[in-house]
C-alpha cells in the first residue's frame, strides 16, 4: 500500500493506493486560515499536523489492515509558503501562504535585480517564499535572527513524520531561491536575501526516498516495519503526476480556488517576461510551466456569497452555449500573477446593464475566468509550449457550460476524465510507489480514463473571440483607473 498526503489551505486529503493505482480510500480534517490584516494569509503549522493526525486517523478507523501494509508515503502540498523554525525546529511565526500578498514591495525589488529571474526562470511575485522571508527581515528582525531552517509547507509536515528537513525539486522552485535549470540551491540569490545554504533544506527528487516514518508513527497507525517518504511535490506537480501530465505535448486546465493552465516540458525553457511559472517537475530530468489565476472558481465562490445561491445552483442555471455575454467580468479580485504579475489591480464588471440577472452575471463570471485563462494559454505559446488538447480537472470542470466555453474560447478539444482519483494526493502516491520500486515513472504517471472530449463549437467561434478581443482591452483601462 501506498499512502498520499496533499497538504490543501483549505485541508488536508490522505488517500491509500495499492500497487496495482487502484483507489483504497481517503481521510480528510479541515485547516483554517487566518487573515489579519488586509493582504495577509496566514496558517499556524500545528494545524497541519493535528490534520494529518485526524485524516490519517480517519484511515486507521476505516481501513485498518490497508493502512498497516503502507510501504511508502508521498507529500503534497501548496506552495511558496514560509515556515520559519528555529534550531530546535520550534515554529518562530504563524506561515505566511501562497496568496499572502504583503510583501509586494520587496517581491519588485528583488525582481529588478537580473539574477533572480536569470537563475530562478521567474519573476519574482509577492507570493514567492523569498520576499515574505524579505518582510520578515525587515519587519520582524528579532525573529529573522533566530531563523534556522525555512520549510516549505509539506516539509514542515515531513519534518514532523520523519525528523528530516528536506523538500523536493518541484516546491523548492516556487521560492525564488532555486536555480530552476541546475535544480539546486542558488548561494548567489541566498546572499542576496542575507541567507545560507545552512537555513535550506537539503534537496531530492520527488519520486526519491528523503527519510523514514519516524517508529512513533508507525505505532500510532499500526504500522510495522520501515515506512520511506519520497520527496512528493508542489500541488501542480503532484496534479500532474496524479493525471500523467509529465511530457512535452501534455498539459491540463485546473478549475479550483484558482486557475491553472499547465504545460509539461521535456527541456528546461524560461521566459519570466510572460509571467509564465517555470518550474522543475516532480521527477527528474523534467519541467513544467504554468499560466496562474489568483480567482478561478473563487470569483463564482464570491458571487455565490453575494447572491446568496450556492455555486452549483448558480452554475446550473446556465443552459447549453448560446455565445458570450455583453457583459465583461475581470477576475482579479486578489491581484492577478499570469499575465500581469500586479498584486493591486482588483476586479471588475464592465457593461452592466438594468436587464442584467443573476444568470447573466454567473455567465460573466465564468466567462471572465475563461478569458484569464485564454491569456495565460497565449503567454504559454509565446514561451514554445505546444499543446493540442488540455485535460480538464478541479471543481468548476464538473459545469458543462464553463468547459464548452473553455473549448471554444481556447480553441483546443476538452478531456474530461472518467470517475476516480487523480488528483494531488493520488499523484503524490504515485511518486511513494516509484519511489519504494525503482520502477520508470513513465510506466506509473499515466494518464486516466476519459470519459468524453468537449470540442469547440465553432458556432461560436469568431463571436467568443470578439469577447475575448474586448476582455483583452480592458485591463489597460482598469489599471488607468487606480490611484
Amino acid at each position: 500500500m501506498y499512502l498520499g498526503l496533499d497538504l490543501g489551505t483549505s485541508g488536508l486529503r490522505a488517500l491509500l493506493m495499492d500497487a496495482d493505482q487502484q483507489f483504497v480510500g481517503a481521510g480528510e480534517a479541515a485547516c483554517n486560515v487566518s487573515h489579519p490584516h488586509k493582504g495577509w494569509s496566514e496558517q499556524d503549522p500545528a494545524g497541519w499536523i493535528e490534520a494529518c493526525s485526524l485524516a490519517v486517523g480517519a484511515l486507521k478507523a476505516s481501513h485498518p489492515e490497508e493502512l498497516a501494509a503502507v510501504r511508502s508515503i508521498g507529500l503534497s502540498g501548496h506552495m511558496h509558503g514560509a515556515t520559519l523554525i528555529d534550531r530546535n525546529d520550534k515554529v518562530l511565526r504563524p506561515a505566511m501562504l501562497w496568496n499572502d500578498t504583503r510583501a509586494d514591495l520587496q517581491a519588485a525589488r528583488f525582481d529588478r535585480q537580473t539574477e533572480f529571474r536569470a537563475l530562478t526562470g521567474n519573476i519574482v511575485f509577492p507570493g514567492f517564499t523569498a520576499p515574505k522571508v524579505e518582510w520578515v527581515r525587515e519587519n520582524e528582525p528579532e525573529i529573522f535572527s533566530r531563523i534556522a531552517k525555512i520549510l516549505l509547507p509539506k516539509d514542515y509536515l515531513r519534518l514532523w513524520l520523519t525528523g528530516d528537513h528536506v523538500s523536493d525539486m518541484s516546491d523548492s522552485a516556487g521560492t525564488s531561491w532555486l536555480d530552476t535549470g541546475r535544480r539546486d540551491w542558488s548561494g548567489k540569490l541566498l546572499d542576496a536575501c542575507h541567507l545560507t545554504g545552512d537555513q535550506m533544506p537539503r534537496l531530492i527528487e520527488g519520486s526519491e526516498v528523503g527519510g523514514g516514518l519516524r517508529a512513533a508513527l508507525c505505532s500510532d497507525w499500526g504500522i510495522e516495519g520501515r515506512v520511506s517518504v519520497v520527496g512528493g511535490g508542489g500541488d501542480n506537480a503532484a496534479a500532474a503526476c496524479g493525471v500523467g501530465c509529465v511530457s512535452g505535448g501534455q498539459g491540463f486546465v485546473s478549475l479550483g480556488t484558482s486557475g491553472v493552465l499547465l504545460a509539461a516540458r521535456d527541456s528546461y525553457a524560461p521566459d519570466p517576461e510572460t509571467a509564465v511559472h517555470t518550474f522543475c517537475h516532480a521527477i527528474p530530468d523534467t519541467w513544467y510551466q504554468m499560466g496562474v489565476i489568483l480567482s478561478a472558481t473563487d470569483s463564482l465562490n464570491w458571487l455565490a456569497g453575494i447572491t446568496g445561491q450556492s455555486a452549483a445552483i448558480l452554475a446550473r442555471e446556465l443552459g447549453p452555449l448560446s455565445g458570450p455575454s455583453d457583459l465583461r467580468f475581470l477576475p482579479y479580485l486578489s491581484g492577478e500573477r499570469t499575465p500581469h504579475n500586479d498584486s493591486s489591480i482588483r476586479g471588475s464588471f464592465v457593461g452592466l446593464d438594468i436587464s442584467h440577472d443573476r444568470k447573466t452575471l454567473t455567465q460573466a463570471v465564468m466567462e471572465g475566468v475563461t478569458f484569464a485563462l485564454r491569456d495565460n494559454l497565449e503567454a504559454l505559446r509565446a514561451t514554445g509550449a505546444d499543446l493540442s488538447r488540455l485535460l480538464a480537472i478541479g471543481g468548476g470542470s464538473q459545469s458543462r457550460f464553463w468547459v464548452e466555453t473553455i473549448a471554444t474560447t481556447l480553441d483546443l478539444p476538452i478531456d474530461l476524465p472518467a470517475s476516480g482519483e487523480f488528483g494531488a494526493a493520488f499523484g503524490a502516491a504515485r511518486l511513494a510507489l516509484i519511489g519504494d520500486t525503482g520502477a520508470d515513472p513513465a510506466s506509473v504517471l499515466t494518464p486516466p480514463e476519459i470519459s468524453q472530449t468537449i470540442e469547440p463549437d465553432r458556432a461560436y467561434s469568431a463571436s467568443y473571440e470578439d469577447a475575448y478581443r474586448n476582455y483583452r482591452a480592458l485591463y489597460p483601462a482598469l489599471k488607468g483607473t487606480e490611484k
